[in-house]
């Protein structure tokens, strides 16, 4: 195989993985993803399958967008979670479809929870943050209103060790394409 099929074949995944780790540097540096990276990541795809799909394309696009967005949105909704993030899923989406981005999701879960456990256990706070999870636990079972539930977040976020999650969205998802077999 020569190197120009090795890097046409399945280039989509390898322009995914190249826009992932860029928002994941960018994210580890200034704790967001930037709307100039996630929305043409989103219009992209959604062009790109149309372009090789037709209207089968669009839904199968659309439909692999909305599933990015109902991963983190419910955390987004409560502050609990950046908006980037959830439009880097939905690029995901968008670009390879609804059960791609369901399983880097899922492996992004758990990357993200052991990096959170690493953070914690790195700075030694191992008890303030069990007793911070354990009163966002109470209040997410206990405080209906999601608007109620992103103002306390809110006040309470200059005080918490934030994860930049485009950091496990990239390395869950790459883990997985590589899992799968796609990359």
């Amino acid at each position: 195989m020569d190197w120009h099929s090795l890097l046409l074949d399945n280039w989509p995944v390898k322009l995914v993985c190249a826009i992932l780790i860029v928002a994941a540097w960018i994210d580890g540096k200034q704790l967001r993803v930037p709307n100039w990276i996630t929305f043409p990541m989103v219009f992209a795809g959604l062009a790109y399958n149309t372009w090789v799909g037709g209207w089968a394309g669009l839904g199968d696009a659309l439909i692999g967008m909305v599933v990015g967005l109902a991963t983190l949105l419910p955390l987004y909704a409560i502050g609990g979670m950046g908006a980037g993030d959830v439009k880097l899923m939905a690029g995901i989406g968008a670009w390879l479809g609804a059960a791609v981005t369901w399983h880097a999701f899922c492996v992004s879960v758990v990357v993200g929870a052991l990096m959170a456990v690493v953070m914690v256990l790195w700075r030694k706070s191992w008890q303030k943050h069990y007793g911070n999870f354990q009163m966002i636990l109470l209040e997410f079972l206990t405080v209906k209103n999601p608007r109620e539930l992103s103002r306390i977040a809110a006040e309470r976020k200059p005080q918490m060790l934030l994860l930049p999650y485009g950091i496990p969205i990239c390395i869950g998802s790459i883990a997985y394409f590589m899992y799968a077999g796609m990359i």
